[in-house]
């Protein structure tokens, strides 16, 4: 090499690896996003519901985003995300939810266990009325 040239390559030495800090940040970042929105999609739901056993029914094996849940307790209060509605609320609730997302919209009833049939059908008929008919029912497959 002449005395006044320069070298412009890598030198022995200086690494030519990988800054792994940017990504382990997003990986923490993820953990903690899916930590949080697992932890508030389980308070969403009343825990006050005692829900029936169906050992024999299918198993959710993959929830739909667009799933709309209604709790139904034993003495026929109505609430969603635990925030208590009437009836009236739940219809202009559930055509909301027609107009945003159509009518294939799925709906979860989870009625307590003591929870006489006339409740569960008048949540049933609501939405019903609002164009919704994919209508599910919550239990428990396995005692734990």
């Amino acid at each position: 090499m002449s005395k006044g040239r320069k070298n412009k390559g890598l030198r022995v030495g200086e690494g030519g690896g990988i800054n792994m800090t940017p990504m382990i940040d997003i990986v923490f970042q993820m953990i903690i996003f899916f930590v949080l929105t697992i932890e508030m999609e389980r308070d969403a739901l009343d825990d006050r519901i005692r829900l029936a056993m169906a050992p024999d029914g299918p198993a959710v094996e993959r929830r739909d985003p667009r799933t709309v849940t209604i709790d139904v307790s034993d003495r026929g209060r109505v609430s969603l995300a635990r925030v208590p509605v009437s009836h009236d609320q739940l219809l202009a609730i559930m055509r909301n939810s027609v107009a945003r997302y159509g009518q294939t919209t799925p709906v979860v009833i989870r009625g307590d266990i003591d929870t006489p049939h006339e409740h569960i059908r008048r949540v049933m008929d609501t939405c019903t009325r609002a164009g919704l008919f994919r209508i599910k029912f919550a239990a428990i497959k396995e005692a734990n």
